[in-house]
Parts: C-alpha cells; sequence; structure tokens
C-alpha cells in the first residue's frame, strides 16, 4: 500500500504519538509512508492535489526513536513532491485545534485538500465529513443523552452561573475549541468569587462549555480506544489506557500534556456499554479511528481527530494493536479495489 499521512508538522511530531506507532509499523511491513505537512499542499489546474512528502526509508525501524530519526535524516533527502491520487490511503492525523489561533488558516487544510483528493478513489480515514463535524466538544450532542454529562453551550455568564447553581455549586469550564486540557477549570462552592474570571479565561476563546461535575474524575479518566466502531483488539486484550491526573483538588485535567501520567486500564462492562451506544454514529459518521474519553458512567469525549496513547496500550498489555490497526486498512484498500467507486469513502471508513 501507499500511504500518506497528515500531519501538523513533521518537526513536532514524537516517538509517543500513536502516529509514529502506525507508520512505523506499516513501514515494517513492507508499504510505502510518506508524511505531509499540513500547510504543504497545492490543488493544481488539472484537477489534482498535490503535497511535498517526507518519505520513509523503506527499511525495518526497531524503535519509534530511532524511527523519526531516520525519517528526520535520510528522509529529509528523499523529500519530493507527490501527486495525492497516487496514494492508496490517506491518514489524517493532524490536531486543527492546535493551529486555531496560531495558523487559522491551516485548521480545516487537511479535511479541504482530503476531500479533493478522495475524488480519484484514495481511502480517506477518517472520514472528512465526519471529521469536520468533530472539530468542536458540541459532536458530543449528537450521541445518545445517556452516554454524555449534562452540558450547556453559552457565550452569557449568567446563564453559565445558574447552571453552576443548580448543581450544587460544583462544574467544569472549558472552550467549545480545543485540546490538551488547556483552560479547563473545574469550579467548586468556594470559588463563587472567581467565576467570572474563568468565565472570561474560557470566553476570550469562543463559545464556554459548562458541564457537570463527574465525582470520578479525581481519579482520571479511562481511554478506550475504537476501531470501526468497537473496541479494538488482538489476541483477547482491548487497546486502552488510564490517564491518572496530578495530584490537586482543583486540577482535574487528565491529559498527558498537563502533566497526567498513563497506567495499565481496566475495561469495565459499563465502558463496552457505552462503546456499544456510540456505535452506530461513529458509523455512520465514518470514523475509523476513536478514542473514546471515559469517566464512570459517562463519556468526557470522543476524539476523532488524532487520538493518541496506542504504543502505551501496547506496552501494558503486550499486543501490537498497530497491526491490527494496518490489518484493517489492508482490508478497506483491497474492498476498493473489488468494488471500485462502487462503495463510498464513508462506508469504507468502517468497514
Amino acid at each position: 500500500m501507499r500511504i500518506g499521512i497528515i500531519v501538523n508538522d513533521i518537526a513536532t511530531e514524537y516517538p509517543g504519538y500513536t502516529t509514529t506507532h502506525i507508520a512505523m509499523t506499516a513501514v515494517n511491513q513492507g508499504h510505502e509512508v510518506c508524511y505531509f505537512n499540513v500547510g504543504d499542499f497545492a490543488l493544481r489546474p488539472d484537477d489534482h492535489v498535490y503535497a511535498h512528502a517526507l518519505t520513509v526509508p523503506q527499511e525495518k525501524h526497531r524503535s519509534p526513536a530511532k524511527f523519526l530519526e531516520h525519517l528526520r535524516g535520510k528522509g529529509l533527502k528523499n523529500k519530493t513532491e507527490i501527486d495525492l491520487h497516487h496514494l492508496d490511503i490517506l491518514l489524517l492525523r493532524n490536531d486543527p485545534s492546535q493551529d486555531a489561533f496560531t495558523r487559522p488558516w491551516a485548521r480545516m487544510a487537511g479535511i479541504n485538500f482530503a476531500n479533493l483528493a478522495m475524488r480519484n478513489n484514495i481511502i480517506v480515514l477518517n472520514d472528512p465529513f465526519g471529521l469536520s463535524l468533530g472539530l468542536t466538544k458540541l459532536y458530543m450532542e449528537y450521541f445518545p443523552e445517556q452516554v454524555r454529562p449534562r452540558t450547556l453551550v453559552t457565550r452569557d455568564k449568567n446563564e453559565a452561573k445558574n447552571f453552576i447553581a443548580s448543581e450544587g455549586g460544583y462544574a467544569v469550564l472549558k472552550p467549545l475549541f480545543g485540546s490538551g486540557g488547556h483552560n479547563v477549570f473545574l469550579v467548586r462552592p468556594h470559588d463563587t468569587p472567581n467565576i467570572n474570571q474563568m468565565l472570561e479565561a474560557v470566553a476570550r476563546e469562543g463559545y464556554v462549555i459548562v458541564q457537570e461535575y463527574l465525582q470520578d474524575a479525581v481519579d482520571g479518566d479511562t481511554r478506550l480506544f475504537l476501531m470501526n466502531g468497537e473496541p479494538l483488539r488482538c489476541k483477547g486484550k482491548i487497546a486502552a489506557i488510564h490517564r491518572k491526573r496530578k495530584t490537586g483538588d482543583a486540577d482535574i485535567r487528565s491529559n498527558m500534556s498537563a502533566g497526567a501520567i498513563a497506567v495499565q486500564a481496566d475495561v469495565t462492562d459499563r465502558m463496552l456499554e457505552l462503546a456499544e451506544l456510540v456505535r452506530p454514529r461513529l458509523i455512520q459518521d465514518g470514523i475509523f479511528f476513536a478514542g473514546l474519553d471515559i469517566v464512570g458512567e459517562k463519556i468526557l469525549e470522543i476524539n476523532t481527530e488524532s487520538p493518541g496513547g496506542i504504543g502505551s496500550a501496547e506496552k501494558f498489555e503486550g499486543v501490537p494493536f498497530t497491526s491490527e490497526i494496518i490489518l484493517a486498512i489492508e482490508r478497506k484498500v483491497a474492498r476498493r479495489k473489488q468494488k471500485n467507486d462502487r462503495i463510498s469513502n464513508i462506508e469504507l471508513a468502517t468497514f
């Protein structure tokens, strides 16, 4: 297979990233892989999409760190312009929220150019339509009420404060668009004098999510990985990690970038039940690979853009989950060749 991977910037990719693990596994299994920065595209008068690509050397790689070292060393010498229409698979692994304020033009670039490339039967994962829905945390509102916390989305401070009061003085504030735990606040009854400042800090970035506080958040959250709408499994093991937050009652963030640590997850029947409840919508939206962030009985967020942590799940469970991802992609390419253009990208995404 010829696989193209879109990232924010190759220079900011790291060994622990899920993208790195997927790319390394694909190359080790004999597939051609190249990386595209989200700012490297061009649509030419021939209606083809082109991009400057960093091609991964075709050799066995033993560690993600060495893989990236080879990519940035030997790969730079092989940087060429590629016609995306010659690819079999295009993986959208950039995080639009990282570009929202510093490079707003880049936020939709991957989705838009992938949509254009898809006209020539390239399989794009996740499907660009589903990804466009998942650009903000409003995506959770498309899923059954029983899987999500009570939530208000507003820019009205009084409405937000009334909601917090109705929750007994407890709530979580966060921006509608964002990632990595940026500007996430826990409001408690004794924080009343500071609520205006918290709301102002979040509202500077747009709409504010005011969410029911789940007591189990004190223990962190569990990220459960789904592939083709179902929990990702390999040799009887389920791909998941538990993200244990750093100490401090006021900091409820379980993001790795906010200091949380990954530990082995205990996947419960309730987590699998939640996965089943969201499966129909994920399939409808063409979401091939997703991460459910679960606290207690609820899903806090559904990550569709570039969910990370698969390397930690492999380490804890001792099985190659990324091999299962590559195998699933191979099946999609075979299906496309069998059906040609008689099957849509959105159907193939969760086939």
